[in-house]
């Protein structure tokens, strides 16, 4: 500080989490007094002490600035704040990201079906020894009326006499710890989980200020997390991209690969450790589509390299679904930059079009930012288009609407839901699981007889937003999926004695959310009467595929539903425009997966993967068409569609890497 004015005014040094798991501090400002007059007021800016240009102000205003910030000085806050994702062990607790959206945050959450999981732990630093309020941020995901999700937390090897994750409220918020005596420079911390019952914590947190509560307002907390975790900084610059594909599913992982082979710089930023989607082992939902039925035969050749064979769904075996190799063919790529672990939640745009990406590490919190020409949206939630402004539709449109015969008479929020898969198998000795009050609750009358699941475990169907409820979705699939099996073990043990759950998925398989309008809206009459318009693409063969609440699981749990029926109305093979995969609205924005621009009725044909990644792989072609011709997706519809067939036919070579 140059201003004489602000000689006293000290800020203290800031101390940020680091991604080896070492935790820092935040300080506050220790203040001396000052005279005060009139004089030229230099902006303290952040709590991180940088000033800005000085600015002429009148004298009371000044006075009344100054005693502010000396009022919020005077208690010189020192915070630790460790984010429970960054833990140097993890344990056997697992990151979770799926609510981003509505948290601003991953948290780490103890999945281990019945069985409590390793500790997580960490060594954490402070400023100084002395006595600190230490704060945990957690909820109870089951609170019927109190959940399982019991953990306790140690440091230094002494537990603290309190047990948190089971408090009867399923909001996220900050829970006291007490008063901690820290004696040294530096703790470890440990989190111990009680029940293997999926307990969840984001944050702890410890202040010197014993009268301070941490902000539970979702604004008011990502400011304070970012300010502690030191986010306001510019993000570390990934590169520049001829195209950034966001999401690395089926969909997105074969536009990466098709952009890359026809010479484009790409970057693919996928926000789990594996690729594939819900073909993951996370997930672990087969492929379904064929590919050998394409007017353009050169489509699906890169959809037949990620396939692995058909495992079925929820097959128990992991590497049934081919994580390594999917990884291996990407990174094969020497066009390809693969960002794993990364969950984009923002977007820069100059006017309507996207300049950049902001991702967040979800283990490290590190921000990285990619700048591209084109960008293609392979979220399956449509996540780079709503952020940019894209115009979409979520849920079913209306019979007036559309004209089209499966619509629903009124357009309503309804859509397919999310599935959380799961496997027993049988072992040489009898086992025994925890009673669950706390679940959905079965009977004689109505239970489900299976050692395993298969895709009509489903939560959704307009009573969940697939979006902004993804954590409830799948805690309410977890909850029937424990008590199903709480039941079937102590009520059919002929069966099940022997048998224990050996999977259960915690991310869920997501059907359904956005779709992203793009310069056609492929509807039920284009599917059913095969209509072949000249920008016709990829090949579909799926059937009209919407789900619907099973009828017996409405009867005995309505408006909770989590078992779903369908009826497949068969489709004979039809093309999808490549106009469905961009948007109308943002110039650079490619589309593929399940957020292509089509209705609800047609969705329900063109959802599943083989068909999605080939659209990956027209996206890919295009890409390289709109480098080559500078121009944006819309115009090579406009001006240089017969090239795009051409290759599509195998007519034009791929230039070389």
């Amino acid at each position: 500080m140059k201003n004489a004015y602000f000689a006293g005014l000290k800020p203290g040094a800031r101390y940020i989490g680091r991604a080896d798991g070492t935790f820092f501090v935040s300080f506050g400002w220790n203040v001396a007094a000052s005279a005060i007059g009139t004089f030229p007021f230099y902006n303290t800016g952040s709590r991180s002490g940088d000033a800005t240009k000085p600015s002429k102000r009148p004298a009371s205003l000044m006075l009344a600035l100054l005693l502010s910030i000396f009022t919020f000085c005077a208690s010189a806050q020192n915070h630790v704040f460790v984010e429970t994702e960054s833990f140097e062990d993890k344990g056997g607790w697992v990151i979770d990201q799926q609510s981003f959206v509505v948290m601003g945050s991953s948290y780490i959450m103890a999945h281990g079906m019945g069985r409590p999981v390793k500790d997580a732990a960490t060594t954490v630093k402070f400023p100084k020894p002395g006595k600190y309020k230490m704060w945990v941020r957690t909820k109870d995901w089951a609170p019927f009326p109190k959940g399982p999700g019991k953990f306790e937390i140690s440091i230094d090897g002494k537990k603290i006499e309190q047990v948190f994750g089971s408090s009867g409220s399923d909001v996220w918020k900050w829970y006291d710890g007490g008063e901690r005596d820290i004696k040294g420079s530096s703790v470890k911390l440990s989190i111990k989980d009680l029940t293997g019952f999926n307990g969840r914590c984001d944050a702890i947190l410890f202040t010197d200020d014993l009268k301070f509560t941490p902000p539970n307002d979702f604004e008011a907390l990502t400011a304070f997390r970012k300010n502690l975790l030191n986010l306001t900084e510019k993000p570390a610059d990934a590169g520049r991209f001829d195209m950034v594909v966001v999401g690395g599913g089926i969909a997105g992982t074969c536009a990466a690969i098709s952009a890359a082979r026809m010479g484009l710089k790409v970057a693919l930023i996928q926000d789990r450790p594996v690729l594939g989607g819900n073909n993951s082992s996370e997930i672990r939902v087969h492929l379904m589509g064929d590919v050998d039925k394409n007017h353009y035969p050169k489509l699906g050749r890169i959809v037949r390299e990620m396939d692995n064979g058909d495992p079925g769904n929820g097959n128990p075996d992991a590497k049934e679904y081919g994580d390594a190799r999917k990884i291996s063919i990407v990174k094969a790529e020497p066009n390809i930059s693969l960002f794993l672990n990364t969950h984009v939640y923002k977007v820069e745009k100059e006017n309507d079009i996207i300049t950049a990406v902001i991702g967040r590490d979800i283990a490290t919190n590190k921000e990285m930012r990619f700048t591209g020409s084109f960008f293609s949206d392979c979220t399956g939630d449509g996540t780079i288009g709503y952020l940019a402004g894209a115009e979409f539709r979520m849920g079913r449109e209306s019979k007036a609407e559309t004209g089209e015969s499966l619509a629903a008479e009124k357009a309503d929020d309804f859509t397919l839901g999310t599935s959380n898969l799961w496997a027993s198998l049988e072992r040489d000795s009898v086992s025994s699981f925890p009673e669950t009050p706390w679940a959905i609750q079965f009977s004689d009358e109505y239970h489900i007889d299976e050692p395993k699941a298969d895709w009509q475990w489903e939560t959704g169907f307009g009573n969940f937003n697939t979006i902004t409820d993804a954590e409830k979705i799948r805690d309410h699939n977890l909850r029937a999926i424990y008590g199903n099996w709480s039941y079937l073990k102590k009520n059919k043990s002929a069966k099940y004695a022997k048998r224990e759950l050996a999977w259960v998925a915690y991310i869920g398989g997501k059907r359904e959310s956005r779709r992203i309008i793009g310069d056609h809206i492929l509807n039920q009459m284009d599917i059913q009467e095969g209509k072949f318009y000249p920008d016709g693409s990829v090949t579909a063969t799926w059937t009209i595929d919407l789900h619907f609440p099973d009828a017996k699981n409405s009867k005995y749990f309505e408006g909770q539903e989590f078992f779903a029926g369908t009826k497949h109305i068969k489709v004979a093979p039809y093309t999808i425009p490549y106009r469905c995969l961009y948007s109308k609205n943002i110039q650079n924005l490619f589309v593929a997966g399940r957020n292509i621009s089509t209705t609800h009725v047609a969705f329900g044909s063109t959802r599943v993967m083989r068909t999605c990644g080939m659209m990956g792989e027209v996206v890919g072609f295009a890409a390289y068409l709109t480098t080559k011709y500078k121009t944006t997706p819309r115009g090579i519809y406009q001006d240089h569609l017969p090239e795009l067939m051409s290759i599509l036919k195998g007519e034009t070579p791929a230039p070389q890497p």
